[in-house]
């Protein structure tokens, strides 16, 4: 198989995308998705959900403390990295159809753990994800990879 990631600007409709093939193909997952939280219909923040469960803040407009930020938004690694952890051991203990990774972001991309996860993800050849639109060094790397298929999603 070869790994598909989406690319694309913010609202496309990347994560709507993988979400819905996920339910179409009815196969076994591992892997997580970022969906925003809102308040008074104002995105105030992110979360990362592990499709086993597993749910934390991903980053928040009310995190002023972190010294990991994107915009106004303070990253909260620690749960980043709590889920990368529980993603190794379940990619560890089972054989999935298919891996998802929603997303590879600059918000993830503080974390080297998060980085190892996704490149031992693409090693597999099962990964389905989204990926960010602009390049920086590992992205472009994965960008490149003969083994990787990209699709730029957008609204026209």
């Amino acid at each position: 198989m070869t790994n598909i990631l989406v690319t694309g600007a913010p609202r496309t409709g990347k994560t709507t995308l993988i979400s819905t093939i996920i339910t179409k193909l009815n196969v076994s997952v591992i892997g997580f998705i970022t969906t925003e939280i809102r308040e008074n219909k104002i995105r105030t923040g992110f979360t990362i959900e592990t499709y086993s469960g597993i749910k934390k803040i991903l980053a928040s407009k009310k995190n002023l403390e972190s010294k990991y930020r994107v915009g106004r938004y303070g990253v909260y690694l620690d749960n980043l990295n709590f889920i990368v952890n529980k993603l190794e051991e379940e990619l560890n203990n089972e054989i999935p159809k298919l891996i998802i990774i929603d997303e590879i972001g600059k918000m993830e991309l503080f974390s080297r753990s998060f980085k190892d996860f996704v490149m031992k993800a693409l090693n597999q050849n099962k990964v389905l994800g989204t990926i960010m639109l602009m390049d920086n060094d590992f992205t472009k790397t994965i960008k490149l990879r003969s083994d990787t298929k990209i699709f730029e999603i957008n609204l026209q």
